[in-house]
C-alpha cells in the first residue's frame, strides 16, 4: 500500500504543473501529506475547507436515505478545477487543484485515479 507521501509525490510527477495536491484525512480534516507549487497557496486552509464540502455532501446523501458512496467531487473555479477522490469508507480523500487552462480535466482524474489505488480502497 503507498504512503500518502508516496501518492503525493507519484500524482505531481504526473502533473508537474499542479498548483496543490494533499491527502487528506476527512475526520481532522489534515493533511496526512502535502505539495503546493505555489508559495502562497495554503494548503492547511484549503484542506480544512475541503474537508467541509466531503463532510456536507456524505451529510446529504444520509439525510436524502440514499445507498450510495461518493466517489470523487469537482469543483470548478473561474480558471481552476479542484478534485477530491475519496476513500471508499470516506476516512481519507485526495484534494487536487490544478490550473484548468494547463491541465486537462480526464487527465487530471485519470492520474487521480491511478495513485488512488491501495491508498483510498
Amino acid at each position: 500500500m503507498p504512503s500518502p507521501k508516496q501518492t503525493v509525490q507519484d500524482i505531481l510527477a504526473e502533473l508537474p504543473t499542479l498548483l496543490a495536491v494533499a491527502v487528506v484525512e476527512t475526520e481532522t480534516g489534515m493533511p496526512l501529506a502535502s505539495h503546493a507549487n505555489i508559495a502562497d497557496f495554503d494548503i492547511e486552509t484549503a484542506a480544512a475547507y475541503n474537508t467541509e464540502v466531503v463532510k456536507a455532501k456524505l451529510k446529504a446523501i444520509q439525510a436524502l436515505k440514499l445507498n450510495q458512496k461518493v466517489q470523487d467531487i469537482l469543483l470548478t473555479l473561474t480558471d481552476q478545477l479542484h478534485l477530491l477522490k475519496l476513500s471508499s469508507d470516506g476516512g481519507m480523500f485526495i484534494y487536487l487543484a490544478v490550473n484548468s487552462r494547463d491541465t486537462n480535466l480526464a487527465q487530471a482524474r485519470q492520474i487521480m485515479k491511478a495513485h488512488s489505488v491501495g491508498l483510498l480502497n
